[in-house]
C-alpha cells in the first residue's frame, strides 16, 4: 500500500503553534470569508479559543466578501460578535494612530491568488506599514497560493505604481503572502521596515508542487478554479471595452463583445447583487468564447493581442482606459508593443532579465521548496 503524503494544513489549522503568542494580546484580524479552518471563521476559533479580539479590518470586497470589485466597504460592527469592523479598502487603506494604540497583535489570514493586482496584497502591505509605524506585532497566517507555479510578467516600474500594483514584483509573483510579507519588509518596500516585529506561520507539509483547490471563492467574480487560472490572464481586458463575463454565472471564463463577434459563444450579463451590479454590457447580447474548459494557465497574451487587432481592424479603440492598463501591467511597455505589433513571443522575451533577476532576488525569503 503507497504511503499517503501528510495532509496540508493552512496556518491558521495550527493553533498550537501560535495561540501562546496570542495570550493577554489585544488583538486585530485582517480577514474576510476565506479566513475559516474546516468551515469555522477564524473569528469565531479565536474567540472559542479565549483570544481577545478587538477590531477586524475588512478588505476589498468586504469582510464577509460580498461587495462588488471596487465598491465602497464601509466600516460597521459585526452583527455576530459586536465587534467594530473597520474598513481598509476606498479612501481609508490604513488605520489611523488612535485605532492602533488599541492593539498589541495584528493577524493577516487571507486567501490570495498569486497575482499582483489583486488588491489584499496592497492591503496587507499598508496594514505592515501602520503596524511598524506604531510598535503593533504582524503576524501573518499562511495559505497556499493556486497559481503558485507560475512567474511571469512585466516587473512593475515605480512610475506605474498604484493600489492596484504596489511592489516591484510581476504579474505572477508565484509566492504565498507569508513569503511575500517576509520580501516586503527585508526589501524595506514599506515605510519604517526595520521597526516591524513580523511573524509568519508557514502551511504545513506544503510545496511548490502542491495542488490546491481554494476551499472558499477568494472574491466574488472568482467563483471557481478555472476563473482563478484564468485571472491572470483576462483581468487586463478590464482596461478595454470587452467583457470577461462579470455579470454572468461565469465571470473570468469568457470573452465577449458587440457589435463585432469575438467567437461563436453568445451571452447577455445582466446585473447580479454582490457580484456586479453594472456590468459591460448588462443586458446586451454578446459574442465571444467560452473558455470554461481552456488549458490556457499562467499569463496568456495570445487572447488579448488577438481581440486588439480585431477591434483595431474596425477603427474601434481597444485601450479604453490607458492609465489603468498601464496601472495593471505596472508599464507601458506592454500596451505600446501590442500596439506596435508585436507577438505574444516577443513580448514574453522582454520581460525575462527581469524575471531572473526578480527569482534571485526572492530566493531568501521563500519559505517552501
Amino acid at each position: 500500500m503507497p504511503l499517503q503524503s501528510p495532509q496540508l494544513t493552512v496556518a491558521a489549522a495550527q493553533l498550537e503553534q501560535y495561540l501562546p503568542a496570542l495570550k493577554g494580546q489585544r488583538v486585530g484580524l485582517v480577514v474576510n470569508q476565506t479566513s475559516q479552518v474546516d468551515g469555522t471563521h477564524l473569528v469565531d476559533l479565536l474567540r472559542a479559543n479565549g483570544v481577545n479580539i478587538v477590531k477586524i479590518f475588512a478588505p476589498e470586497h468586504g469582510f464577509r466578501g460580498d461587495h462588488d470589485a471596487g465598491a465602497h466597504v464601509k466600516s460597521t460592527v459585526d452583527k455576530k460578535t459586536g465587534i467594530d469592523v473597520i474598513s481598509i479598502y476606498g479612501s481609508n487603506k490604513k488605520p489611523n494612530a488612535k485605532v492602533l494604540r488599541e492593539l498589541d497583535v495584528i493577524i493577516f489570514d487571507i486567501q490570495d491568488v498569486g497575482v499582483r493586482f489583486y488588491t489584499y496584497i496592497s492591503s496587507m502591505h499598508y496594514m505592515m506599514e501602520a503596524a511598524a509605524q506604531n510598535n503593533v506585532k504582524f503576524m501573518v497566517f499562511d495559505r497556499p497560493n493556486p497559481n503558485i507555479a507560475y512567474v511571469d510578467g512585466p516587473i512593475l516600474e515605480p512610475e506605474f505604481r498604484s493600489f492596484v500594483g504596489m511592489h516591484p514584483i510581476p504579474v505572477l509573483h508565484g509566492m504565498t503572502v507569508g513569503e511575500l510579507a517576509k520580501m516586503i519588509k527585508g526589501e524595506s518596500w514599506i515605510d519604517s521596515a526595520n521597526e516591524l516585529d513580523l511573524s509568519v506561520f508557514p502551511v504545513a507539509n506544503y510545496t511548490r508542487n502542491t495542488p490546491y483547490q481554494v476551499p472558499v471563492k477568494p472574491s466574488p467574480n472568482l467563483p471557481n478554479a478555472q476563473s482563478i487560472t484564468l485571472y491572470p490572464s483576462l483581468c487586463f481586458f478590464e482596461a478595454t471595452p470587452i467583457t470577461i463575463g462579470r455579470g454572468t454565472d461565469f465571470p473570468f471564463q469568457v470573452v465577449g463583445y458587440s457589435p463585432v463577434a469575438l467567437g461563436e459563444f453568445s451571452f447577455t450579463p445582466r446585473a447580479i447583487k454582490g457580484a456586479s451590479m453594472s456590468p459591460k454590457f448588462k443586458d446586451v447580447k454578446v459574442q465571444g468564447i467560452d473558455l470554461r474548459d481552456s488549458t490556457i494557465k499562467g499569463l496568456d497574451l495570445s487572447l488579448f493581442i488577438s481581440a486588439y487587432k480585431k477591434l483595431n481592424a474596425n477603427d474601434l479603440v481597444f485601450f479604453e482606459r490607458a492609465s489603468f492598463m498601464d496601472k495593471l501591467a505596472g508599464t507601458d511597455k506592454l500596451r505600446l508593443a501590442i500596439k506596435a505589433g508585436q507577438s505574444q513571443q516577443q513580448i514574453k522575451q522582454s520581460w525575462q532579465q527581469g524575471l531572473e533577476r526578480f527569482k534571485q532576488q526572492r530566493k531568501p525569503y521563500l519559505l517552501y521548496q
